[in-house]
């Protein structure tokens, strides 16, 4: 069996592209500040983040949390193809979780909690569903 790059394939390297927006999302703004007037500071930049609140401190998690899920997924896209999931399955599932990823940092730099708690569940919920697309196929 011969696997080409897929949609899902697109999809594993947007997610891993994701926690660097968030980064920047955190420092948006702050760089070619002067630090002196709280600028972004580039050398020691997670004591700089470790300092920020607000929608900066939550765009931060975001990032950690963002870089937490992307083993899983990756791992998720991988079983499945490596089981012979129907990839067009698998390509929809892959878009879906990107979807959800991204509502879920749209929502947890906009400080509403709920939803990102109900997004984040319903991401791992399709991580599950991509992982086991290829059991008794």
């Amino acid at each position: 069996m011969t696997i080409q790059f897929s949609l899902a394939h697109w999809c594993v390297l947007v997610a891993a592209l994701l926690p660097i927006i968030c980064a920047g999302i955190a420092k948006s703004g702050a760089i070619g500040k002067p630090r002196r007037d709280g600028g972004y500071d580039n050398g020691d930049p997670r004591a700089w983040l470790a300092t920020q609140a607000g929608w900066r401190a939550r765009a931060n998690a975001a990032q950690a949390n963002s870089f937490e899920a992307l083993p899983f997924f990756i791992g998720a896209v991988v079983m499945a193809q490596q089981l012979g999931a129907p990839q067009s399955r698998v390509d929809v599932l892959a878009l879906a979780f990107v979807g959800l990823r991204l509502a879920y940092i749209g929502s947890y730099v906009g400080g509403w909690s709920s939803v990102r708690s109900m997004l984040w569940v319903l991401a791992l919920a399709t991580n599950i569903a991509i992982m086991l697309l290829g059991w008794r196929v």
